[in-house]
């Protein structure tokens, strides 16, 4: 991993209910992560997702770190222009074969763990 942010602190991920580790873990998701070190939002939330997708099992070589930069226009960086990232962290779910499942951008009402969870369930229940 290339951002410092995208490392568990000490975060208890265990302590984030079943629902949500079985949610994180159990398909074969890929998660995609933008963010930046020098980010507020980056170095209060991805520290927490880090410890959540280590709790719910997830193997290292299923998550993709993004390190985006501030620029003239905007952020800057790898695949940003491709998945059109304006706000950071953001954090798309994706199946195997590519798909988007899920996406979370900036803040939420819960954790980013939480939100991707929700959205992953609720994209089951209308599949």
């Amino acid at each position: 991993m290339t951002l410092e942010t995208l490392a568990p602190d000490g975060t208890d991920g265990d302590a984030l209910g079943d629902d949500v580790l079985d949610a994180l873990g159990g398909g074969d998701y890929r998660f995609k992560v933008w963010g930046g070190d020098w980010c507020g939002d980056c170095r209060r939330q991805l520290p927490a997702f880090a410890a959540a997708l280590d709790a719910a099992g997830v193997p290292d070589d299923r998550i993709e770190d993004f390190p985006v930069t501030k620029g003239p226009d905007g952020k800057e960086g790898e695949a940003v222009d491709e998945y059109g990232i304006e706000l950071i962290p953001t954090v798309v779910v994706e199946s195997a074969d590519g798909e988007e499942l899920a996406r979370f951008v900036e803040d939420a009402d819960v954790s980013i763990a939480e939100f991707l969870a929700r959205e992953l369930a609720e994209g089951e229940a209308s599949a």
